[in-house]
C-alpha cells in the first residue's frame, strides 16, 4: 500500500481516497517545529515564522477533522520555551487570542472542542482567559478533540501526576508498593484521551523534546523536513499512510 500511495503523482486527493478508513490514527500528536527557521529563510523576523504556523494549525486541525481523527494535540509552547527572548515569548502568549478570535467560527462549524493542557498558573491573564473561553464555548462540541499543550513539559507532568497518585494512596493509607502505572495515568493531563497512536514532528529535528514522555511509549514516530508553517494536508495524509503501512505489535508477537 505505502509503496502505491508515493508512487503515484495525482496529489493529497488521491492520496487521502487510498488511506483506511477503519485505520485512521484516534490520537495524533505533533511537535511543531520550525517556525523560526522558516521565517529565517525568508529574511522575517521569528514572530512572522510563528503567524504563519497559527495559520497551519488552523489547516491541519480542518483536515484532522475531516480524516476522522478523534485528538490532535499540538505542542504550542513548553515549559523550557521561556528561556527565549521576551520579545518572541510576549508574541507566543498573544497568539492564541488571534487564534481564537479569527478561528472560533470555523471551530464551532466543524464541531471541535478545545482542550488545553500544561500550567496555566503562570501564563499572562489575557492567556489564561481566551483559552478558558474557548475551552467553555466549545465544551458541548462532540467532534475532534483539539488538545493544546501549552506551558506544558512531559517531565514535569510525570512528576505531578506521581505526586497526585501517592497522596491518593496515602488518603487511602496505603504504600508505596501500590502504586500502579494505572494510577498514575489517571492523574495525567491527558487521562480522559487515549494515548497518541502517531507522533509527528517537523522541520528534520529526530527527538521528543520533553513531549508527552509517558504517553508515547508506544506511539509511532513520523518525522518530515518540511518546517511547520509548509506542514499540508497531503503531508498529514502521508503520515498517516505511513502510519498504515507498519505493524503494531506493542511488545508482543503477532501470530
Amino acid at each position: 500500500m505505502f509503496n502505491k500511495l508515493f508512487n503515484n503523482n495525482n496529489g493529497s486527493d488521491d492520496i487521502e481516497s487510498q488511506l483506511s478508513k477503519e485505520n485512521i490514527p484516534k490520537h495524533i500528536a505533533i511537535i511543531m517545529d520550525g517556525n523560526g527557521r522558516w521565517a529565517n529563510k525568508r529574511f522575517l523576523p521569528r514572530i512572522a515564522g510563528h503567524k504563519e504556523g497559527m495559520n497551519t494549525v488552523k489547516k491541519i486541525t480542518t483536515s484532522a477533522s475531516k480524516l476522522g481523527v478523534e485528538v490532535l494535540t499540538l505542542y504550542a509552547f513548553s515549559t523550557e520555551n521561556w528561556k527565549r527572548p521576551d520579545e518572541e515569548v510576549q508574541f507566543l502568549m498573544k497568539l492564541p487570542v488571534d487564534f481564537f478570535e479569527t478561528f472560533m467560527p470555523d471551530l464551532m462549524k466543524e464541531n471541535v472542542r478545545v482542550h488545553v493542557m500544561g500550567y496555566h498558573d503562570v501564563l499572562p491573564k489575557h492567556t489564561q482567559k481566551v483559552i478558558t473561553d474557548a475551552m467553555d464555548k466549545t465544551k458541548n462540541n462532540t467532534g475532534l478533540v483539539l488538545n493544546f499543550a501549552l506551558n506544558y513539559g512531559g517531565r514535569a507532568e510525570i512528576v505531578s501526576a506521581t505526586q497526585a497518585a501517592m497522596r491518593e494512596l496515602l488518603a487511602q493509607e496505603l504504600t508505596p508498593d501500590d502504586l500502579t502505572e494505572e494510577l498514575i495515568t489517571k492523574h495525567l493531563m491527558t487521562h480522559t484521551f487515549p494515548d497518541p497512536d502517531l507522533l509527528i514532528r517537523t522541520s528534520g529535528e529526530m527527538r521528543v523534546s520533553n513531549f508527552m514522555l509517558w504517553q508515547i511509549a508506544y506511539s509511532e514516530f513520523y518525522f518530515v523536513e518540511k518546517h511547520w508553517p509548509d506542514f499540508s494536508h497531503q503531508d498529514l495524509c502521508e503520515a498517516i499512510a505511513t502510519y498504515q503501512n507498519r505493524t503494531r505489535r506493542f511488545g508482543g508477537i503477532l501470530k
